[in-house]
C-alpha cells in the first residue's frame, strides 16, 4: 500500500522508546508547570531568568501582525529599532529579524552559499554537537559539510589545515543546548583569523543569561573581535519568541537579496518586535536574576556531587545527566513526575545513541528548596 512506510517508522520509534509526543500545558511559569490538571516544578523551560511570569508594559499598542514580507511592506520602525538596538550594543554593522532562530540558523547558511560556482569551492566547519538547524543548514546548502568533534581545536585546526576550499565557514553554538558546555570563543576566533575564515555563532541559549550585561558568549569580546555572524534568538532568556542575525552592513544586504526565507515570510509581528526590545533593554538590569541563576547552578551541582550524581562539565543552565539508555532514562522521567517534578527525556534523534539524558533546566525562579527536593528524588528515579 502507498505510505506504507508511515506506520512502519511510527512502530519502530514506538518499539525502541522514541516515539515523540506533546503534552497541553495548562499553564507554565519558570518554576512550576500544570498538565492535565497537576501542577508539578518545573525544570525544563528555557526561561533561565524567569522574565516570563514579568508583563512588559509598554504605553503604546502596535499592530498584532506586519502583514507581509519585510521586503514587501513588512519591515517597520518596531523591527528597525530592535535590530539597530541590538547593533548598537554588540557593535554590528546590520542585522535581520527571523520569526525563530531555526529558521535564522539553517536560511543563513543556505543563502551564504547559493551561489553553486563559489559554493564549490566552499567547505562549512561545524562542531559535532550543533544544533540541527545548523546541520540542516549545511547539508541543505551547495558548500561542502566538515564536521570537527566537539569542541576540539586541534581537530578544528587539522581540518582546515586540510582544506583547500577557498571559502570557509566555522560554526559553533555559544552554549550548546544538550550539553550545557560552552564553546571557546578565543580560539575560535584565533583560528578563523589565521585560515582566513569566518566564524558564525548561534548563541540562543548564552544571550540574557551570560556576560556581564546579558549580551551572552561573546559579550567579553566587544572590544575586540566578535564573530563575523551572530545569531541571538529571544525564545529563551529573552522568554519572547523570533532571532536576529547580526554582521556586516555588505553581509546583511547579501542576506537581503538571497535568504528565501526572510524573502517569503511574513515579517516579524511589531508588537512582538517592541515587546523584545523592552525585554532586552530589563535584561541590560537583571544582576540580581542572574546571580540567583548562577547561585542555583552552583547549589545543583554541590548536591549533585554530594549524592554521587554525575553530571556533565555544564556551567550553564543546562546540567544533563546521562543514562545511556533511551526506556531507562523515560521512566526515570516518569518516576519524578510521580513525585511532581517535570523534566524532559532526550534521546536520539535528538542527541547521539546510547546517549539519552535527562536535560535538567535551571532559572533563577527557582528556590533552594525546589532544587533540594529535585536532587534527592533524582537518586532514586536514576539509581
Amino acid at each position: 500500500m502507498p505510505f506504507d512506510f508511515i506506520k512502519t517508522h511510527l512502530q519502530a520509534r514506538q518499539q525502541d522508546a522514541l516515539l515523540r509526543k506533546r503534552h497541553v500545558v495548562q499553564q507554565a511559569t519558570a518554576r512550576t508547570i500544570t498538565v492535565s490538571n497537576k501542577a508539578y516544578l518545573n525544570f525544563a523551560s528555557n526561561d533561565y531568568l524567569g522574565f516570563g511570569d514579568e508583563a512588559v508594559n509598554l504605553n503604546d499598542s502596535h499592530a498584532l501582525g506586519s502583514h507581509s514580507s519585510a521586503l514587501v511592506t513588512g519591515y517597520q520602525a518596531q523591527q528597525k529599532a530592535l535590530e539597530q538596538y541590538l547593533c548598537e550594543q554588540f557593535g554590528y554593522g546590520a542585522g535581520m529579524l527571523f520569526n525563530s532562530g531555526f529558521s535564522a540558523n539553517s536560511s543563513v547558511i543556505k543563502a551564504l552559499f547559493q551561489d553553486k560556482a563559489a559554493a564549490q569551492n566552499s567547505a562549512i566547519f561545524q562542531d559535532k554537537l550543533n544544533h540541527a538547524s545548523l546541520i540542516d543548514g549545511a547539508m541543505h546548502s551547495n558548500a561542502a559539510l566538515v564536521r570537527f568533534n566537539h569542541n576540539d581545536m586541534n581537530h578544528l585546526r587539522s581540518r582546515l589545515e586540510k582544506s583547500k576550499a577557498q571559502n570557509k565557514l566555522i560554526i559553533s553554538e555559544g552554549v550548546f543546548s544538550m550539553d550545557g558546555d560552552t564553546a571557546p570563543l578565543k580560539e575560535l576566533l584565533a583560528l578563523a583569523k589565521q585560515h582566513n575564515a569566518l566564524l558564525m555563532i548561534d548563541d540562543a541559549h548564552g544571550f540574557g543569561a551570560l556576560g556581564k550585561t546579558g549580551l551572552g558568549s561573546c559579550e567579553a569580546f566587544i572590544t575586540q573581535t566578535l564573530p563575523d555572524i551572530l545569531v541571538i534568538t529571544f525564545g529563551k532568556a529573552v522568554a519572547s519568541s523570533g532571532a536576529c542575525v547580526l554582521g556586516s552592513k555588505q553581509f546583511i544586504d547579501y542576506m537581503l537579496q538571497f535568504n528565501r526565507d526572510y524573502t517569503y515570510s511574513t515579517a516579524m509581528s511589531p508588537l512582538m518586535a517592541s515587546h523584545t526590545l523592552a525585554r532586552i533593554k530589563s535584561i541590560k538590569t537583571a544582576d540580581d536574576k542572574r546571580d540567583k541563576l548562577n547561585a542555583n547552578i552552583a547549589l545543583f551541582k554541590q548536591l549533585a556531587k554530594s549524592h554521587n550524581i554525575a553530571v556533565m562539565k555544564s556551567n550553564t543552565a543546562i546540567q544533563p545527566i546521562v543514562l545511556g539508555c533511551a526506556e531507562q532514562t523515560l521512566q526515570a522521567a516518569d518516576k519524578l513526575k510521580q513525585q511532581g517534578i517535570w523534566l524532559t527525556a532526550i534521546r536520539p534523534p535528538t542527541v547521539a545513541h546510547n546517549t539519552s539524558r535527562l536535560r535538567i533546566t535551571l532559572t533563577a525562579a527557582h528556590t533552594e528548596q525546589d532544587i533540594t527536593y529535585l536532587v534527592k528524588h533524582l537518586v532514586g528515579a536514576i539509581a
